[in-house]
């Protein structure tokens, strides 16, 4: 079993291509390499996405909740096969059982756990949660592949 380890945001920018607007990992809390990743995201009425979604009552889309698991489970994937660095990119190849349980609201820390369901060389299964404050917001599985970045 591999020991779990922390990241800052210096280090979550080091494995993930994606920048501001569309970085929704903040924190890392604990990651085992090849098991699992607890992240954090601070949810904030800042985001750009509560401008249209819903104007007088803002809720997080589901679907960025289920981005936002993603890119936790690219963390674990990229740091899982020392890929950090390197310009791999973890791309969706499907999604599977999503549900949405509660609004996640501005003001909240999404708490996101996200495990290995299976390996296959380059394409990975995950299954993922988040949540507010110990109650169910999401939930999915899905499939990603890493890959390497489009041809200029």
């Amino acid at each position: 079993m591999s020991e779990a380890t922390s990241f800052d945001i210096r280090k979550i920018l080091n494995a993930l291509p994606h920048r501001y607007p569309l970085l929704l990992v903040d924190r890392v809390e604990r990651l085992t390499k090849g098991e699992s990743i607890h992240a954090i995201k601070a949810v904030s009425f800042n985001e750009q996405f509560f401008q249209g979604h819903f104007p007088g009552r803002p809720i997080m889309p589901g679907v960025l909740q289920i981005e936002a698991m993603a890119q936790a489970a690219a963390i674990l994937g990229i740091e899982t096969l020392e890929l950090a660095g390197t310009g791999k990119l973890v791309y969706f190849m499907g999604i599977e059982n999503a549900k949405f349980r509660a609004p996640v609201e501005p003001g909240c820390l999404l708490d996101m756990h996200v495990e290995f369901v299976q390996k296959r060389s380059r394409v990975y299964k995950f299954k993922g949660t988040a949540s507010v404050n110990g109650k169910t917001t999401s939930e999915v599985e899905f499939t990603a592949m890493i890959a390497d970045p489009p041809a200029d």
